[in-house]
């Protein structure tokens, strides 16, 4: 039987820190907690949309790195929700989950949990609600997926976004509804989207990290499924590092938009 030796170990644990620095910004993406800029929060009170149970699959590629799929759930459990991502790749998996619940359009996180494993080297990590002052990552992208197009968050005032990182820990974004399709043209309201699981109604937003703003994150959300992606590309100095298209998309008891 083989084992690893510390020179393997040690380039497992740095393939794995590489993976998941590639993944974090859609992978563990804008999953965070979420704290609007002030000002913005009395509009987005008003006609959020209403959360839909579903399943999407999502391809995932990563520069230098073949590309896998991402399975993503949303479900209804009694007063709970719970949105669960997972991948699995050849040499690394990675799995995160949320559960939280709704009180009108406020949003508790309950618990939050997430692994990572590179050659069977990795990380598993658990918040329990006292350890989440605000949201944790799942909770937050269906939060934000949710109010995106709801406050007056533009890109010469965008909103304020603190995250929490599967370890408790804050960083700190802006975000801001962009006004452009993917063909750059000026638009307002949704803009339709093509992605391989259909065509779709999509608001684009792009998010700006504040201590690294030669990064930029830019997802397609669809203004009627909170927590549902279309389409996120990942950039750093220009160049895209890691982009995410939803391949597959199957309501739970309701119609495909």
């Amino acid at each position: 039987m083989s084992q690893l030796t510390p020179l393997t170990m040690g380039h497992s644990k740095l393939v794995l820190r590489r993976l998941t620095i590639a993944l974090y910004p859609v992978w563990p993406i804008v999953m965070a907690s979420l704290l609007i800029a002030p000002g913005a929060n009395a509009q987005a009170a008003r006609d959020l949309a209403t959360p839909q149970p579903f399943e999407a699959q999502y391809r995932l590629e990563v520069r230098g790195w073949p590309s896998t799929t991402i399975t993503h759930r949303l479900s209804h459990e009694g007063e709970h929700w719970l949105s669960d991502m997972r991948f699995s790749i050849t040499v690394a998996s990675g799995q995160e989950s949320s559960r939280f619940s709704l009180d009108g359009d406020d949003i508790r996180a309950l618990l939050f949990s997430s692994s990572y494993s590179v050659l069977g080297v990795g990380d598993r990590y658990q918040l329990n609600e006292s350890e989440i002052p605000t949201l944790d990552r799942q909770s937050a992208l269906f939060d934000l997926s949710r109010r995106a197009g709801h406050e007056n968050c533009i890109a010469r005032s965008p909103c304020a976004i603190a995250f929490v990182d599967q370890k408790g820990r804050d960083e700190h974004f802006q975000y801001y509804v962009d006004d452009r399709n993917v063909d750059e043209q000026i638009i307002d309201g949704p803009a339709t989207l093509s992605v391989p699981a259909g065509e779709f109604e999509a608001l684009r937003v792009s998010l700006i990290d504040t201590e690294k703003p030669d990064r930029l994150l830019t997802l397609h959300f669809h203004p009627d499924w909170p927590g549902l992606i279309l389409s996120a590309v990942y950039q750093k100095d220009g160049r895209r590092e890691t982009q995410l298209t939803l391949t597959q998309f199957q309501p739970d008891g309701g119609a495909t938009p």
